[in-house]
């Protein structure tokens, strides 16, 4: 499959604030690929460069093989969805869906066959003679997204689309979003901080940090396999500590910071360039045990509970090594035992589950 937006090697800078920096990136037509990032890390910059918004300071823009970069936006047939909607408060929610195909000089026959029919895909049939102030806050999204995609748009673009919403809408919403980007097989970029949006949405996740893209995959292979300790941190939880490579074979054995003891990482998880980098493993990796395992091949640290907090089907545990490091883990409550602040405990897992990456 062919990419239908390529970045090549596109920078944008403020005076000397460089916002962007040597941006490479494909994606391919009917993908979804959410780009990732804390506030300040250029994925709005980003979208805003391929929407015609903003002009890259070098590099090059092509939509469907396309050079675009100088382009202005309503030359780029690109649909636009912000977070705060953007609706016209004196239209009917037909009136704002026909607004771009009205700017396009369609047919009035032609329009209102469009409008109907993505009214209808959108389940907004019933609402189409209100007006913005007389919707909720989901349908006023959905409003939004029909306008967006009415015109038949290469791409389509969306800036933090749901972050007005509250959280149950947001997590229905999530699921309405990504059934109708199937159903009419657009191409979109979508920005958010969020990372259970990402993870829910996304066939591709680009994490960007200070300008620069980090890392691109699918969901799975960034959670599993990040490129460096600032993807494992920001995307899901995770314990992260500094670390010191001692010997290097089938496996990696580090010295942890706050860690008691060696640890013990497989080789295949060992990608830090360095000597040293940082030790990270998902919390979901760790086991709690009375015993110390009776194997040389776990890992074993000795451990007290600080902390104890019940959230229902699961208890978070907030723990202390010997040697100071604080660890979070959560544990099913039904298999919660004894976790009385000051009871000690073994935290195990496998050399499998930790990963040895470049410290960021």
């Amino acid at each position: 499959m062919t990419d239908q937006v390529v970045f090549a090697g596109i920078c944008k800078r403020f005076g000397t604030f460089s916002a962007v920096r040597d941006l490479n990136l494909g994606i391919k037509e009917g993908e979804f690929l959410t780009l990732l990032g804390p506030s300040g890390s250029g994925k709005t910059t980003s979208l805003r460069m391929l929407a015609g918004l903003e002009a890259a300071t070098s590099g090059d823009i092509l939509l469907a093989g396309r050079r675009v970069t100088d382009e202005v936006p309503e030359k780029r047939n690109i649909g636009l969805v912000f977070q705060n909607y953007a609706l016209f408060p004196h239209m009917t929610v037909a009136q704002n869906v026909a607004f771009p195909l009205q700017m396009r000089r369609r047919k009035r026959p032609d329009i209102a066959r469009e409008v109907d029919r993505v009214l209808e895909m959108t389940q907004l049939g019933p609402y189409k003679d209100r007006y913005p102030r007389q919707l909720s806050g989901g349908q006023q999204q959905r409003v939004a997204l029909a306008r967006a995609f009415v015109f038949d748009p290469s791409v389509l673009l969306m800036d933090e689309p749901l972050g007005a919403l509250d959280r149950n809408l947001r997590d229905l919403m999530r699921l309405e979003l990504k059934s109708l980007q199937e159903r009419i097989g657009a191409t979109v970029m979508y920005v958010t901080h969020d990372q259970d949006e990402a993870l829910a949405l996304s066939d591709r996740i680009g994490v960007m940090h200070q300008g620069v893209l980090q890392q691109t995959a699918p969901p799975g292979e960034i959670y599993e396999r990040p490129v460096n300790s600032f993807v494992a941190r920001f995307l899901g939880q995770s314990v992260c500590l500094p670390a010191k490579r001692l010997e290097r074979g089938k496996r990696t054995v580090l010295s942890v910071e706050g860690l008691d003891g060696r640890i013990l990482v497989d080789a295949e998880n060992d990608t830090c360039p360095d000597a040293t980098g940082d030790f990270m493993i998902r919390p979901e990796r760790f086991a709690l045990a009375a015993e110390r395992p009776d194997t040389a091949d776990a890992n074993a640290i000795r451990c007290k509970v600080e902390t104890a907090v019940y959230l229902g089907a699961q208890v978070e545990v907030h723990l202390r090594a010997g040697a100071g490091a604080r660890v979070q883990i959560a544990v099913p409550a039904a298999n919660a035992g004894d976790l009385a602040a000051g009871s000690g405990h073994w935290l195990t897992f496998r050399p499998s589950d930790g990963l040895y990456l470049k410290g960021v």
